[in-house]
């Protein structure tokens, strides 16, 4: 095995001596509470803003039906992002706001639970398809709208602690 491989390995938890992925064995770790919250942005035009807030999307409430989209993205996560840990989540909430100056829908997902990892890629994942579902819903009318602005905002327990942006 090489010296790179070797340093690498050290460093990525997801990543064994011999450069292989795997699956990090969390089983000895106790369980503590976490939680996590990532924000992301939608862009688009102002009228769409204004389809959406008037309710007058033909395919129906785009709050409503992206909020439900996050909760069930966070409750799959460990299916679609390899290596994560199947979690028994306790909480998910998605919320939106209107930046009127910016033309865009900002999102923002809370996920806890109590567990041996952490719930980072959950709340992630719930911001990112629920971006994915207002574009959805919504191109139609704006084909021109902008996914973007995913990041993790904070997360809490565990043996890191707390971490804010």
């Amino acid at each position: 095995m090489s010296k790179s491989k070797s340093k690498l390995s050290n460093k990525l938890t997801h990543i064994n001596k011999e450069g292989k992925a795997t699956m990090v064995d969390v089983g000895e770790k106790p369980a503590t509470q976490r939680e996590a919250v990532a924000t992301g942005a939608v862009y688009m035009k102002k009228s769409t803003i204004g389809l959406i807030t008037g309710n007058r999307v033909a395919k129906g409430n785009v709050f409503e039906t992206a909020r439900l989209a996050g909760i069930m993205a966070a409750k799959k996560t460990c299916g679609l992002i390899p290596l994560c840990h199947q979690l028994n989540l306790s909480s998910v909430s998605v919320g939106f706001n209107i930046d009127n100056k910016k033309n865009r829908v900002e999102i923002e997902a809370r996920v806890k639970c109590s567990g041996q990892t952490g719930v980072e890629m959950e709340a992630l994942t719930s911001v990112s398809v629920a971006a994915l579902t207002i574009y959805d819903m919504c191109k139609a009318v704006d084909k021109a709208m902008i996914v973007s602005d995913i990041m993790l905002m904070e997360k809490r327990g565990g043996k890191s602690g707390e971490w804010k942006r």
